[in-house]
């Protein structure tokens, strides 16, 4: 078995993505791989989508999510999006079943480049999102940052989809507040024992919000799909907006908008937004040594 595997460096409205050819192998991308992989400014990323053989009849592939301290993600719906266009490319097909941890995830690249993903239910369960304590109502909970009288961000809603968000509703400028300061306190509160994704969200009509994200285990973000997805369906829960939501992820360069629709019928989410290739390569996925296809062997990097 060859100690390397093609990859492509991609993106879902910034949020900086690597997919991960692990077909036909037994192996994984290790933590250590994906931790060496971050460390470098070429292959530096929000999450690594490794696709394996499909685990369950029915699927296409099966999507281990990594993100880029080396730990496990849930669901990565801006990845995902991009593994659709990635296996689109390579195989000419438009819809695709996908197996992770979450559970299954159907999506479909539209002629118009665009793709949409299934990302399934939303949960509100607070012992299933999880929270450490006990919340009757998970639209609003206790839990805010700064002084007691005067906090800086407070009451969040909570919930989980595949993994968990909380969303801190502003009434100004989400670029305005220092979340890579409050980021990483509010991610390992005690409140999450699983940590947690923290997105601010402002509304601005009816159908739109615009949002901000401090990802779990990747950071300040460009982009994260199931946060866009969380703050919709939060918005819609709490009667601040309809259904049919376009986010506007402020922090994409430039701002991206991602249209969401938490479908009555069924209470899926449905996320719809672009996916971009920048380039290929190849890399151990023990190691994290890689090289770039269009440069010379000898310029690859053991990260």
């Amino acid at each position: 078995m060859s100690t390397t595997v093609e990859f492509a460096r991609m993106n879902g409205l910034g949020n900086k993505i690597l997919v991960v050819d692990m077909r036909g192998r037994k192996d994984k991308v290790t933590p250590e791989a994906a931790i060496a992989l971050n460390a470098h400014p070429a292959t530096q990323f929000d999450q690594i989508m490794a696709i394996h053989d499909p685990k369950s009849s029915g699927t296409d592939a099966w999507i281990d999510i990594l993100n880029s301290d080396g730990s496990k993600a849930q669901a990565c719906g801006n990845g995902t999006r991009c593994v659709v266009q990635a296996l689109a490319s390579e195989t000419g097909r438009r819809a695709f079943t996908f197996q992770t941890v979450a559970g299954i995830l159907n999506a479909e690249e539209h002629a118009d480049g665009t793709i949409s993903v299934d990302m399934g239910m939303p949960v509100f369960e607070w012992d299933r999102i999880p929270l450490s304590e006990e919340f009757y109502d998970t639209s609003r909970i206790e839990l805010q940052i700064g002084p007691i009288d005067d906090p800086i961000l407070h009451s969040p809603s909570v919930m989980s989809m595949g993994n968990p968000h909380a969303i801190f509703w502003v009434d100004r400028d989400v670029m305005s507040f220092d979340l890579e300061r409050f980021g990483p306190l509010l991610e390992n509160h005690p409140m999450f024992p699983e940590r947690a994704n923290i997105t601010l969200a402002q509304v601005t009509s009816p159908s739109s919000l615009t949002t901000r994200t401090w990802e779990r285990g990747a950071g300040l973000t460009l982009a994260c799909g199931s946060a866009a997805c969380s703050a919709a369906v939060s918005a819609a829960r709490t009667g601040r907006t309809g259904r049919n939501v376009a986010i506007t992820v402020a922090s994409a360069t430039p701002p991206g908008i991602l249209s969401i629709e938490w479908r009555e019928r069924d209470d899926h989410v449905i996320m719809t937004g672009p996916a971009e290739w920048e380039w290929s390569g190849t890399v151990d996925p023990t190691t994290g040594l890689w090289s770039r296809d269009e440069i010379a062997a000898t310029e690859s990097r053991a990260l």
